[in-house]
């Protein structure tokens, strides 16, 4: 008897159940089914997103390459239109790299002081990451050691010469290689100085620097 009763407990439940749904379905239906097409639309939505975006990207750095191997066979004038040409359309990280790779083909050929230009101009864009911005200057700086002055190279790159920042050693080597180039042996035994008493500085630098304090050393030192 208690199995019948359990069964026909069961057997009313279900029909209720089976009414609620379907008064809810009736309900809600057109919600339900609004829900289920915008999920789907969503879904194929970022689907297709992220498809567009590997794709562009493989194009940009299909292009990227190209330009890179023109450079490398001397054919700077088509190297340059292409990396031109990513600067506008690239997708990702392409354009600014397209701009450094660039001012370096300028730099090759010995177009210096547009290789400058584009350098600082990437320098000084503030829409671009900080480790972007401070290699743009630190390129610059290097330049303008040997095609202007200290002032110039000062202006590029001594707000990076301080503790803790990643690209102190380069700016300190830059500016002590300015200053000793004009002839300022006391500025520049105080760049290579820092240089030489940061024990972080990478042993290439802090050996250059050893060089340089050694050359001043002979000529009497600073004054």
């Amino acid at each position: 008897m208690s199995d019948d009763n359990s069964t026909f407990i069961r057997e009313v439940n279900e029909d209720l159940r089976s009414d609620y749904f379907k008064a809810l379905w009736a309900r809600f239906r057109f919600l339900i089914i609004g829900v289920a097409i915008a999920i789907v639309a969503v879904t194929a939505g970022l689907r297709g997103w992220q498809y567009w975006q590997e794709s562009t990207a493989a194009r940009s750095g299909d292009a990227f390459l190209a330009a890179l191997e023109q450079a490398r066979e001397g054919n700077t004038d088509a190297a340059l239109e292409g990396f031109r040409e990513l600067e506008q359309t690239g997708h990702g990280a392409y354009p600014v790299l397209a701009r450094m790779r660039a001012a370096t083909v300028l730099a090759d050929r010995g177009d210096t002081a547009e290789a400058i230009s584009a350098f600082s101009a990437v320098g000084n864009d503030a829409s671009q990451p900080a480790a972007i911005r401070d290699a743009a200057r630190l390129r610059a700086a290097y330049l303008l050691v040997d095609h202007g002055s200290y002032d110039e190279v000062s202006a590029q790159v001594e707000v990076l010469a301080v503790p803790g920042n990643p690209s102190r050693h380069s700016a300190r080597e830059a500016l002590g290689l300015s200053a000793f180039k004009a002839g300022d042996f006391e500025r520049a035994s105080q760049w290579f100085g820092e240089i030489a008493a940061d024990s972080e500085t990478p042993n290439g630098v802090a050996n250059r620097a050893g060089l340089v304090l050694d050359l001043i050393a002979a000529r009497g030192g600073a004054s």
